[in-house]
């Protein structure tokens, strides 16, 4: 596959970029702002100054962060360390959209986003993280079954985020339906999809490769806390 500079250093381009608005940091590190997802980005990874987001940074704040591979420098501590896959999307999308009944979510629904993404754990989430792009999802009656939405952004390209289904609603299809929602919206705006899914997480992983996502690349995962 073709390389996509901006995808290969995404987080640090949404954070010191179109989201820069919503971090906290310097030129050469940044994180989301406490109440979004708990993210840190470097502009060098294999540079990664830790010591300079200690203003922003709260004892025991727990942080995920890509493609730094280094021992951690005092004051902080590595507690996971993984690799997910950043997969974009090169498959044949439907005419019509898929989830035409589905609710776009606002202010209104964060604590039932943050409820639902606890309990299914799709990756970093926050009680605003629902802010940072078109979030949709199918409700029984009040209670949120299934969410999907938009987190990084570059010029071309936006992540399909915070996918997840409650298990009582299971086996229904729904979250395929909101991802085809918004692959069809990415295309209509002239940008490019993609998302990220852990190793482990096989059955995610097979699904977004029978949906027509691609393997782009494998990267070190960590969380990391501040002491």
């Amino acid at each position: 596959m073709e390389p996509i500079p901006l995808l290969d250093h995404i987080f640090w381009h949404a954070l010191n970029g179109p989201h820069r608005q919503y971090s906290n940091g310097t030129a050469q590190i940044r994180r989301y702002t406490q109440g979004f997802s708990p993210i840190i980005a470097f502009a060098d990874p294999s540079r990664p100054d830790l010591a300079a987001l200690a203003p922003w940074c709260a004892a025991g704040e727990q942080f995920y962060c890509d493609g730094w591979t280094g021992a951690a420098p005092p004051g902080w501590r590595i507690a996971v360390e993984s690799t997910m896959f950043r997969m974009l999307w090169d498959g044949p999308l439907p005419a019509s959209d898929p989830a035409p009944d589905a609710r776009p979510l606002g202010a209104q629904h964060a604590a039932a986003a943050l409820e639902l993404a606890t309990l299914c754990k799709p990756g970093p989430f926050g009680i605003r993280t629902i802010e940072l792009g078109d979030y949709y999802g199918y409700f029984d009656g009040e209670r949120l079954m299934a969410m999907a939405g938009e987190r990084l952004r570059a010029p071309g390209l936006c992540e399909i985020s915070g996918v997840c289904t409650h298990p009582d609603y299971q086996g229904r299809g729904l979250a395929k339906k909101l991802i085809t929602r918004l692959l069809l919206q990415h295309r209509q705006r002239g940008d490019r999809s993609f998302l990220h899914v852990m190793r482990a997480n096989h059955s995610a992983h097979q699904l977004y490769l029978d949906m027509g996502f691609q393997d782009y690349l494998e990267s070190t995962v960590r969380v990391v806390v501040a002491e």
